[in-house]
C-alpha cells in the first residue's frame, strides 16, 4: 500500500488560514482580564464617600477622648493614694521610732525628720500636681517648692530645693513646751501624740497646696477655686482643692486613707479645740453644687 503523504497544519488548501483563525481566535479570559485588573485598580472612594468616614471617626474621638482623660484622671488618683498608703506607713514608722510623738515643727518640720525613711522625693508629690512653682506651676495642679520664686515662705538649708503636693495637718507637731504659740498658732491644741482618741476622724497628711497648715473651725472656704493666699488665715483653703474630681485624698491618724468631698474638711476634728458641729461655712458660688458631707 502506497503511504499517501501527509500535510503539516501550515500545507494543504484544507489547513489554508487555519494558524491565522487559531491566532485571531479571541479569549474570553484574556479579553476580559485587563478590563478588570482596570476596573479594581482605577475604581476608589468618592468624596462623599471620604467625608463620611472622616465624619465617623471625628464623632468616634469624640466620644472617647473624654473618656480616655476620665481614665487618665482615675488612674492618677489611684497612685496618688497607693502614695498617701505610703506616707501612712512613714509616719507610723516615724512615730514608733519617737515614742508616739510627731517631729517639733518648731526647728524640724515633717520633710526633714522624715527623710531617711525614703529615697524618692517624687513620693511627695501627688500624680496630679507635679509641676513645681520653681517651673511655672501655680494653682491646684502645682506643687509647692521650697526656696522658688512665689513662695509664700523662704527658707535656705537642707529645706531648700524640697517640693511636694501634701501637706500635713500641722496641729500633730510637738513643739517644746516652753513655745506656747506655733505660727501664730496656740500650741495647746496640738495633738503630738499618735495614740489619741478619735483617730479616724483626725486627718493627718492629705493633698495640700502647701507643706502643711493648721486649720479652724471658723476657717472661710476659697473665694474661688485656686484661692490659696497663705497669711495664717483660713487656713483651710490650702487643703480645698479640686485636685480629684470635687475631691482630696487624705490619710488619717489611723492610718487609713479616704477621698474626701471638699465640703467634708469642715467635719473632721483638725486640732483638740476644733468644734465639728460648729456649722459649715457660707459656701461660695464655685462650691455651692458640689456635694454635700452627709
Amino acid at each position: 500500500m502506497k503511504k499517501g503523504r501527509g500535510f503539516s497544519p501550515l500545507e494543504g488548501p484544507r489547513f489554508a488560514g487555519t494558524q491565522m483563525k487559531i491566532s485571531n481566535q479571541a479569549s474570553p479570559i484574556r479579553d476580559q482580564r485587563p478590563y478588570e485588573v482596570s476596573k479594581r485598580f482605577l475604581t476608589g472612594f468618592t468624596l462623599v464617600e471620604l467625608l463620611v468616614v472622616i465624619a465617623i471617626i471625628a464623632l468616634l474621638m469624640s466620644i472617647l477622648l473624654p473618656a480616655l482623660g476620665r481614665v487618665r484622671k482615675q488612674a492618677k488618683a489611684v497612685m496618688c493614694q497607693a502614695n498617701l498608703r505610703q506616707w501612712a506607713l512613714i509616719f507610723g514608722m516615724y512615730t514608733e521610732d519617737n515614742d508616739g510623738y510627731f517631729c517639733s515643727g518648731a526647728y524640724v518640720l515633717w520633710t526633714e525628720a522624715t527623710r531617711s525613711y525614703y529615697e524618692d522625693p517624687d513620693l511627695r508629690c501627688c500624680p496630679m500636681a507635679v509641676k513645681r512653682w520653681g517651673e511655672g506651676g501655680r494653682g491646684t495642679f502645682a506643687a509647692w517648692d521650697i526656696g522658688a520664686i512665689g513662695a509664700p515662705v523662704t527658707w535656705t538649708g537642707d529645706r531648700k530645693g524640697d517640693y511636694g503636693s501634701y501637706g500635713l495637718n500641722e496641729w500633730l507637731y510637738n513643739p517644746p513646751e516652753d513655745i506656747e504659740y506655733l505660727w501664730e498658732s496656740p500650741t495647746v491644741w496640738n495633738w503630738r501624740h499618735i495614740n489619741v482618741r478619735g483617730t479616724a476622724n483626725i486627718p493627718m497628711f492629705l493633698d495640700c497646696w502647701w507643706l502643711g497648715c493648721g486649720p479652724t473651725h471658723k476657717d472661710e472656704p476659697p473665694a474661688y477655686e485656686g484661692d490659696m493666699i497663705h497669711d495664717n488665715t483660713d487656713e483651710m483653703k490650702l487643703f480645698c482643692l479640686n485636685r480629684h474630681d470635687k475631691t482630696v485624698n487624705g490619710c488619717f491618724m489611723d492610718f487609713s486613707v479616704r477621698k474626701i468631698p471638699l465640703k467634708c474638711l469642715w467635719k473632721f476634728k483638725w486640732n483638740r479645740d476644733y468644734d465639728t458641729n460648729y456649722g459649715s461655712p457660707f459656701w461660695p458660688a464655685w462650691m455651692e453644687k458640689l456635694p454635700e458631707c452627709d
